[in-house]
């Protein structure tokens, strides 16, 4: 296992240049109504604040730092956002905070096209497998370490040069992110497994959030893995895998 040193994390997280604004009190979820709220766009985060909260406005952004950026400026009141993207957020700003209610519980799946029956057993059976061997809890530790010290483990490649597509949207730490030019997180060293349980490479697509469904409905990859809620709706167009986690949509504000 080596050590990382998250600096390319901490240059984009740490925004720096903000207007100040009238203080907005938003101590529970409850208090989202009629504020202007904040989502990375195509998530469920964007899905609960448009149905589930009487918003004055729901502004989209294409990433959660971009959020994060809008919320500092004052050009939003809060932001909807998973668990663990939102607590790296709060890590590298100082002048943000989480608000000590959660908004929404979800689970994280794989998605494959629809029908794809022979790629989501062989799926599965590797993440029952990871979980069965102790390798899963092994990627929860390194990626989501109590001290902070993220440790990417090595997974041993298979030696051919046939390949496995998996997309994703690389802006979403600690599930998938960018250490220099290379793409890691807890779903990429996850699915290396799952390819290398195939007898093949992993190939990593990264693209925007709300392109990763068309692309594996076209075939331009093969799975998606990107911190993907399994929601009803979303199983209209894909098959999910089983769950590999489970977490919570959290609000973002101003201190």
């Amino acid at each position: 296992m080596r050590r990382v040193v998250l600096m390319a994390l901490s240059l984009a997280f740490a925004i720096t240049g903000c207007t100040k604004k009238a203080q907005v009190v938003i101590n529970s979820a409850s208090d989202l109504e009629g504020k202007v709220i904040g989502c990375q766009v195509g998530t469920t985060g964007e899905i609960y604040a448009k149905n589930e909260v009487k918003a004055k406005e729901v502004k989209s952004f294409k990433t959660g730092i971009d959020a994060a950026l809008a919320l500092k400026n004052g050009a939003i009141d809060a932001i909807v956002l998973d668990e663990l993207p939102s607590k790296e957020i709060i890590k590298r700003n100082a002048d943000l905070m989480l608000v000590n209610d959660s908004f929404a519980s979800e689970e994280y799946a794989i998605a494959v096209k629809k029908g794809n029956s022979e790629l989501l057993s062989s799926i599965n059976k590797t993440i029952q497998d990871l979980k069965m061997d102790g390798t899963y809890e092994k990627l929860v530790e390194a990626f989501m370490p109590v001290d902070g010290n993220i440790m990417i483990p090595d997974v041993e490649l298979v030696d051919t040069k046939d390949t496995v597509k998996m997309g994703t949207n690389a802006a979403f730490p600690p599930f998938e992110y960018y250490e220099g030019t290379e793409p890691v997180g807890f779903d990429i060293s996850m699915c290396r497994y799952i390819a290398k349980d195939m007898g093949k490479k992993l190939q990593v697509v990264d693209m925007d959030f709300d392109a990763l469904i068309a692309s594996l409905q076209s075939g331009s990859v093969d799975f998606v893995a990107a911190g993907m809620t399994a929601t009803d709706e979303r199983r209209q167009n894909v098959d999910f895998s089983e769950s590999y986690y489970r977490t919570n949509q959290v609000i973002i504000v101003r201190k």
